[in-house]
């Protein structure tokens, strides 16, 4: 009887496990059928999307391409050993308020006044328009305006390495010009891009043509027609403005990048007279670290400016700075600023007893990045190269800028 009840549970036992491994199958089955559905409707809804991609009608759907947005906020509190109305009026020999100018206003758009200055809320919009076209635009919004900083369109589809720009834009004219006053490493502008070409530098609306070498080595060529606009070095605003470039760069190991450039821009003044800057840059970035690095750059500038069939002013200067990225929070750097070269008419000053000599500028800056989206930067300079009230004065300036980027914006080239 037992051997009976035994046999009967054993039977018992392998009909339950044999249900239990059918039951098993059947819900694997049926997951198997779910995720097969979804992969399908993953897939159909891929096909659809490069369907939309490439319909050109005028039907055309652009969900997929919502515009990136970003709201930068700089301000700044600002000591200086000289009245706000007294550097609102400072002149540098030869360069800046000459005698075609009364006053400098508006050569301060940052960092003005003695005390909290708020410079600018930029607001960036950036999208993909299509296969074919990215469209830009900064927007700056000061206190008392609103300007378009740049908007323009840029290519991507474009063969034979060529990418053409159309619009607004900054010009990629030397190594500073293109850069916003955010990614600036110091928060005063270089020295000789303010004395020829003023808070903005060269920046306008018209076309840019760049060509990327197929080679192993990075190679550059862009040419770019402007409206020349830019009224410290040009001014004729007729579409005369001419710029050109070539850029290259070489990595030496693992570690050390090379990067340099010759620029050329050419256009007419306000009386129609020819003049042509010359630019030439050099930057050398030693990867110390995963965070940290040694970015060593340096440029120079001349003008070359016609004031009459029997006269050319020429005029130049440089900069050269030393930045070190500690890691991702802290960095330091030091820039030294010069205007070496001053052939002009400085007779308006001379006459006064003014020297005209060493015109020159030295700043210092501690940053600290709590998070890569903010910043707070110390900045002093001591700055020689300006006159005030007939009278040639040093210049010694504190300053604490916060900067907020908030929303999605790209990173800046170093």
């Amino acid at each position: 009887m037992q051997k009976k009840l035994l046999l009967l549970s054993l039977i018992a036992c392998t009909s339950l496990l044999a249900d239990s491994d059918t039951q098993a199958l059947k819900l694997e089955l049926q997951q198997q059928k779910v995720t097969t559905q979804k992969l399908l409707s993953r897939v159909e809804s891929l096909e659809t999307s490069q369907s939309s991609s490439l319909n050109t009608s005028a039907s055309f759907s652009q969900k997929a391409y919502l515009p990136d947005i970003a709201m930068i906020l700089n301000m700044s509190a600002v000591s200086r050993d000289v009245s706000n109305g007294a550097y609102a009026n400072y002149r540098v020999p030869g360069f800046v308020n000459d005698l075609n100018t009364t006053n400098n206003n508006a050569q301060l758009p940052f960092n003005a006044n003695r005390g909290f200055n708020l410079n600018y809320a930029e607001f960036a919009v950036h999208s993909v328009v299509d296969p074919y076209f990215e469209a830009f635009a900064f927007l700056h919004m000061h206190p008392a305006a609103l300007e378009i900083d740049e908007a323009f369109v840029i290519t991507t589809s474009l063969p034979y390495g060529l990418r053409v720009k159309a619009g607004k834009f900054k010009s990629s004219f030397g190594r500073l010009n293109n850069k916003h006053q955010h990614s600036w490493n110091f928060d005063e502008q270089a020295l000789i891009y303010k004395s020829l070409f003023g808070p903005d530098a060269i920046s306008d609306a018209g076309l840019q043509v760049q060509w990327v070498a197929p080679t192993d080595t990075y190679i550059m060529v862009g040419v770019e027609g402007l409206q020349g606009s830019n009224a410290k070095s040009f001014g004729s605003n007729n579409g005369d403005l001419l710029v050109g470039y070539l850029k290259s760069s070489i990595d030496v190991g693992d570690e050390l990048s090379i990067l340099g450039g010759v620029s050329v821009a050419h256009g007419k003044t306000t009386t129609a007279n020819n003049s042509n800057v010359y630019g030439i840059d050099l930057t050398m970035r030693d990867q110390l670290g995963s965070y940290s690095a040694l970015t060593w750059q340096s440029e120079y500038l001349q003008r070359d400016k016609e004031v009459n069939a029997n006269t050319t002013d020429s005029q130049g200067g440089l900069y050269t700075q030393l930045v070190y990225q500690y890691n991702n929070n802290y960095s330091a750097g030091i820039r030294y600023d010069a205007l070496t070269k001053n052939d002009t008419d400085l007779s308006a000053y001379t006459v006064n007893g003014v020297n005209t000599d060493n015109l020159d500028r030295a700043t210092a800056m501690l940053e600290y990045k709590p998070f890569p989206m903010s910043r707070l930067r110390l900045n002093y300079s001591y700055d020689r190269s300006k006159i005030i009230d007939n009278k040639r004065q040093d210049i010694n300036t504190v300053m604490l800028t916060l900067n907020i980027a908030a929303g999605a914006h790209g990173a800046h080239s170093y």
